[in-house]
């Protein structure tokens, strides 16, 4: 009795707060009036699990108002947007489940402190977008459980429903329901148009009333079914084509980057003008790849199919998430390697997302809850996440890894991440020069050069733990003008052998006589 009660009072609340009618049509103004604001393409992301960030009020759960107290961090990192994983009320931990699209968690504080936290965060020209699951729902949710009381429910076409079972089936009342991921998340029908105009509600108000900048849509590759074809479908297409322009139309600022688990260029190029961006899983498992393995085969065939399809960098860029194993422990722990992914994923082309902790060398590994642990701010107890009992205990190597410990360490990783987010501030050709990759002669070594213009900027990597002298530089028919070019160091004051180039080409070019082991190098072309 006292769980239909909750959830009449949610259904309710959300009654109260949108009207839920049939539209004969969907109709919305083109964006027409004003210029699209790519800031997406200069942007540095930073992404937050709120529940594991910081907790503000000692109930050993992150909240709102502990990310606004740590945002000069965030900002001395250099960042300028960030992605909170979900905000919204859930029964579970992770929140990927919703039971209300228009509150916020009631965990991680009130609306206004995250009103606040946005404003705070603005003022310091930081960006924010949330998580928007599109996809599903949880089972709890008012709308569900509407629908289960049976085929007369006037929410029945909100899911999917069958008569027989099968897989990613779930016992329903009078019938089976479609949940891929699990029965407590049943499918949204985007058949039924009530279903995109509530959907079209959500993203209006929180773009209008509240103020968040954007949205990661979680799971887009299986909003909509066709027989036995479960994801990236052609009416998924025309769905996220219709809500590209109604977004654009509320705001044309508005940026959208989606998850398309797997996903490479080829298939950033089947999202054009669907979403601002998707994420290049195959270019992340490249880099990973490449510095786990010590030889550059995984990355320059990444590259080789990323430059195939999209040479302009146009999708979002990372490591590891908060789905995967974080790179550390992938790195069994290895802080070198770590430090050569942070400059390869930082002077690659893309806009890169940094998942919180990986700046410091937290490690996690599945299952889920331990690659999402408390973030590690120092050597303190529950490393200084908070002063009650943590959701979860830390890290077991929190007092050796932590931001307190590196913040003042000139070698440390933080401080590494933090140069090269300044590099990739002073010098745009790292986020916008078209890409050239370098042979190079030897697969323990990765090279590549970022051109735009009259700036050319040359990354050189050791990937091995040996000292290479072994290697000579190729390139051919790059974008840069001709002439004798002498190396400057951005890092450090290495410094490396002149170059001639002829036609954009160079050959058996040695800028170092020998590379240091799992040692980097990032030249200006002067």
């Amino acid at each position: 009795m006292k769980r239909m009660l909750f959830l009449f009072l949610i259904f309710s609340i959300i009654a109260s707060c949108t009207t839920i009618t049939r539209p004969t049509s969907l109709s919305f103004s083109a964006p027409t009036e004003q210029p699209f604001v790519d800031w997406w393409r200069d942007a540095v992301f930073y992404e937050i699990f709120v529940r594991s960030f910081v907790d503000s009020d000692g109930d050993g759960i992150g909240d709102f108002n502990g990310i606004t107290q740590k945002l000069n961090y965030i900002q001395s990192l250099g960042v300028n947007a960030i992605w909170l994983m979900p905000i919204h009320p859930s029964p579970s931990y992770h929140g990927y489940d919703v039971l209300n699209y228009y509150a916020v968690n009631p965990k991680y504080g009130s609306l206004d402190d995250f009103k606040n936290l946005i404003d705070e965060a603005h003022n310091r020209n930081i960006k924010i977008i949330i998580d928007l699951v599109l996809n599903h729902t949880s089972s709890q949710h008012p709308f569900f459980a509407n629908a289960n009381t049976g085929p007369d429910s006037a929410f029945r076409d909100w899911y999917v429903w069958s008569n027989t079972s099968g897989d990613y089936w779930h016992p329903g009342n009078s019938g089976f329901y479609y949940g891929f991921f699990w029965s407590g998340m049943p499918d949204l029908n985007y058949r039924n148009p009530d279903v995109t105009t509530q959907m079209y509600n959500v993203t209006r108000y929180w773009l209008s009333d509240v103020g968040v900048d954007g949205f990661r849509i979680d799971a887009a590759k299986h909003l909509i079914e066709e027989d036995n074809k479960l994801e990236n479908t052609e009416t998924t297409h025309e769905w996220f084509k219709d809500f590209y322009n109604f977004y654009k139309s509320v705001n044309p600022s508005t940026y959208t980057v989606g998850e398309v688990y797997g996903a490479g260029a080829y298939l950033a190029t089947k999202y054009e003008q669907q979403m601002d961006h998707i994420f290049n899983f195959e270019l992340a498992s490249g880099i990973v790849n490449t510095i786990k393995g010590e030889s550059n085969t995984g990355v320059y065939s990444a590259w080789k199919f990323t430059l195939k399809d999209v040479s302009d960098g146009n999708y979002a860029t990372f490591l590891t998430n908060h789905d995967q194993n974080r790179v550390m422990s992938v790195l069994n722990g290895n802080e070198e390697k770590a430090k050569l992914a942070a400059v390869m994923l930082l002077t690659s082309p893309g806009t890169p997302y940094i998942y919180y902790g990986e700046e410091i060398g937290m490690q996690g590994k599945k299952p889920d809850e331990d690659i999402r642990l408390p973030m590690q701010w120092s050597a303190d107890t529950n490393s200084g996440f908070t002063t009650g009992t943590p959701w979860r205990t830390p890290g077991a190597n929190f007092s050796q890894i932590n931001v307190a410990k590196q913040e003042n360490a000139p070698k440390s990783l933080l401080n590494l991440y933090r140069a090269l987010i300044r590099l990739r501030s002073e010098y745009p050709v790292l986020s916008t020069g078209s890409v050239s990759l370098i042979e190079t002669g030897n697969t323990g070594v990765y090279a590549m050069l970022r051109s735009n213009g009259d700036v050319s900027v040359l990354v050189l990597i050791n990937l091995t733990k040996s000292p290479i002298s072994d290697y000579a530089l190729s390139l051919t028919g790059a974008p840069i003008a001709d002439g004798d070019f002498t190396p400057a160091s951005l890092l450090d004051s290495t410094r490396a052998a002149s170059v001639t180039v002829t036609g954009g080409s160079f050959t058996n070019y040695k800028p170092l006589n020998q590379l240091s082991p799992y040692h980097y190098y990032i030249f200006h072309f002067k």
